[in-house]
């Protein structure tokens, strides 16, 4: 007899003495881990990304729309002409002069400091993105010290060189 069909002889001659419950038995529960073996790493994870797909797709899609969005406004701000560093400056004494004796201006070459006075939160929120999008300048520096709801302190900006 071959050894290697000994184990596989073996293994029918204990099969043939069970008795034809235990047989049935035996192959249900052989079914059952197979199933359960076929389920847990086959179909389970598979199963979890089809039911995770709507969630991850709206996410994906809110995420594409705010890039579309993004780039929309980063096209936008190319293809506005360039300032010149003059208009620049006049800019920026616009927005300074928008908020009156609480804010002060001093220029010296190309740094300028703005001085500002007790304003509120959403009145330097404002009149900075005013100086960002009409002057199109971003604070190299700022120092703040707020009293209660008001800030005060400067603000640097860097002006190009004319």
């Amino acid at each position: 007899m071959n050894t290697s069909k000994r184990p596989l002889s073996a293994w029918a001659a204990w099969w043939a003495r069970r008795p034809a419950r235990e047989q049935g038995l035996l192959t249900a529960a052989a079914l059952l881990v197979a199933g359960a073996l076929l389920w847990s790493l086959a179909l389970a994870p598979a199963w979890r990304t089809v039911k995770a797909y709507p969630v991850q797709r709206a996410a994906l899609d809110t995420q594409l729309t705010s890039m579309l969005t993004l780039e929309a406004r980063a096209r936008a701000l190319q293809s506005r002409p360039a300032l010149t560093a003059q208009a620049m400056r006049a800019g920026l004494q616009a927005a300074v002069a928008g908020l009156g004796p609480k804010a002060s201006l001093q220029v010296i070459n190309q740094q300028a400091t703005v001085t500002l006075q007790g304003l509120d939160g959403a009145a330097l929120a404002g009149w900075l993105a005013l100086v960002r999008t009409e002057a199109r300048l971003l604070p190299s520096q700022a120092q703040w010290k707020r009293t209660g709801n008001t800030w005060s302190g400067t603000v640097q900006f860097t002006l190009p060189a004319e």
